[in-house]
């Protein structure tokens, strides 16, 4: 083993260490279910803030936003940037406090037990409608984080995936377990501070390689279309393809899969106090706008890196279409670092620390999400099995443990294409619940028939569009969450219209909270 790889050991197995310590802490604040979904509802505005967009980013934000921008220039991954920025924005704007005060005033602590008590559905078909999507769709998303630990150690030590895909799960799984959300949010939070300093790290290296700022424009310059955000580079014919309003619509309509997304909605959930989300609010978009900007910077200082010589081209010649060589740019530089010295080799492993803690965030919120539909809305709620409070918490730790183990199975085949379900996911997540989100905190006519229907045909649409329409081509290759949510917004209008107006103690609720909004 050669010093650099030594000191890339020490750093990561410092910040694995710190994550179990994290989650050791928080098991003496966790004493019921309630804080083990939920965390009490004591989080202060900086953790919900930073653990709400740590959860959120994964992988992508440090591989995936840097190796567009390196394939292709500032559009496709700006625009996409801008979508994701946008949408942070107006979660945090229009949900966050309606469903701090409305899961409170129901006494809700999952998703699919807001939208049960929002429309006081006695018959429990919200509940697990709800809850079964949450499972379709988290199980294999969970997978895709263990997946790219497991490809990480792999491609730095050459160790065998599946032992370090598993040994990553393990960890994962310990700290969520043993502390549950307070666990997950606390290092989420510490997370989001090692995702950014690794950044900040990675693009002051590559500018100083590079030569200073000047060098890299003039790098990149050569490159027709590449920073010009109505075009793309095609690195197959080395020019310049145009990138229209119909290209932009699709990539910004990720911003819409915030209002959808369980793992981030629990956050506004589990803050101490609704006034305090406004600082919380400032605090996420300050932080999203940054480490967005400078993530596809990244993907900028590293394609002029490449065409001065000073890294090898990340550019598959096999596959010109594809951007996955040119994502793994940052382990790459990392690689790079730790070839100095020592000292530089304890930096490459925060470097590589800073993307485990991109996926990590993402993977132990999820399976807080996922353990919570199941043992829950499922087992205790719609199956009807009363448990006790010591029953209760050993089942909910031992369904978050079943949840990881499935996922593990999931991504045991490191050839899988696990990682092409997170865009299907986050589609999923936006079309089935963003829609129902929003209308039940905004318009009182709302009821649970059109709930359920606005699931049900989101859900559907989603796969629908994905497998059905979206391989036509054409004007038809638009992302499936877009016509998926406007497909639920529709069912939600027209079969609430259609069907009883809410009970009078469904209004009386409606009303409290919007006076307290």
């Amino acid at each position: 083993m050669t010093t650099s790889q030594i000191g890339i050991i020490v750093s990561i197995l410092a910040y694995l260490a710190m994550m179990l310590l994290v989650g050791f802490v928080s098991s003496r604040e966790t004493n019921d279910v309630k804080d083990f979904y939920l965390g009490g509802r004591k989080l202060g505005p900086f953790v919900t803030a930073m653990s709400a967009e740590a959860s959120d980013m994964s992988s992508y934000l440090l591989m995936g936003v840097p190796g567009l921008a390196y394939f292709s220039g500032i559009a496709d991954a700006g625009w996409t940037a801008f979508g994701l920025i946008v949408g942070t924005y107006l979660n945090w704007l229009f949900t966050a406090k309606r469903l701090r005060n409305y899961t409170a005033e129901v006494d809700a602590i999952t998703i699919p037990d807001y939208f049960k008590k929002r429309f006081e559905d006695n018959s429990n078909i919200i509940l697990c409608i709800g809850a079964l999507f949450i499972l379709v769709f988290f199980v294999p998303y969970t997978a895709s984080g263990f997946s790219a630990c497991g490809k990480l150690f792999s491609s730095l030590f050459g160790v065998n995936y599946q032992l370090a895909m598993i040994a990553s799960a393990v960890i994962i799984v310990g700290y969520t377990t043993t502390g549950g959300f307070l666990a997950a949010s606390k290092t989420d939070f510490i997370q989001s501070i090692v995702m950014t300093i690794a950044l900040f790290f990675v693009v002051g290296y590559g500018i100083v390689s590079a030569g200073g700022i000047g060098a890299v424009m003039d790098n990149i310059a050569a490159l027709p279309g590449y920073i010009d955000v109505n075009a793309t580079y095609n690195n197959a014919t080395n020019s310049a393809d145009p990138y229209g309003l119909f290209s932009k619509i699709t990539t910004f309509c990720w911003g819409l899969g915030y209002f959808g997304m369980p793992h981030i909605l629990l956050r506004f959930m589990a803050i101490r106090n609704a006034s305090e989300l406004k600082l919380s609010r400032r605090i996420a978009s300050v932080w999203v706008v940054f480490s967005l900007s400078i993530a596809a910077f990244f993907g900028i200082v590293g394609r002029a890196l490449s065409q001065s010589g000073a890294l090898a081209s990340l550019i598959d010649n096999d596959n010109l279409s594809s951007s996955a060589k040119a994502e793994t740019l940052i382990v790459v530089l990392a690689q790079k670092i730790s070839e100095h010295n020592f000292l530089f080799a304890l930096l490459a492993g925060l470097v590589i620390a800073g993307i485990l803690a991109s996926t990590m965030s993402t993977a132990d919120s999820q399976l807080i999400a996922a353990s919570s539909s199941v043992s829950e809305n499922i087992i205790q709620e719609t199956l009807g099995i009363n448990l006790s409070e010591a029953a209760a918490m050993l089942t909910a730790r031992a369904t978050l443990i079943a949840v990881a183990v499935l996922g593990v199975v999931i991504a045991w085949d490191p050839n899988s294409s696990v990682f092409g379900i997170v865009s299907f996911a986050w589609a999923g997540f936006g079309a089935v619940f963003g829609p129902c989100m929003i209308l039940s905190l905004y318009w009182k006519r709302m009821n649970r028939f059109g709930a359920m229907a606005g699931m049900i045909s989101g859900g559907a649409m989603v796969f629908v569009w994905k497998y059905l329409v979206r391989p036509l081509g054409g004007v038809w290759n638009l992302y499936e969450l877009a016509p998926a949510f406007i497909v639920s917004i529709i069912f939600i209008f027209v079969v609430s219209l259609l069907t009883k107006e809410p009970s009078a103690s469904i209004i009386d609720s409606f009303e409290k909270v919007e006076i307290k909004s």
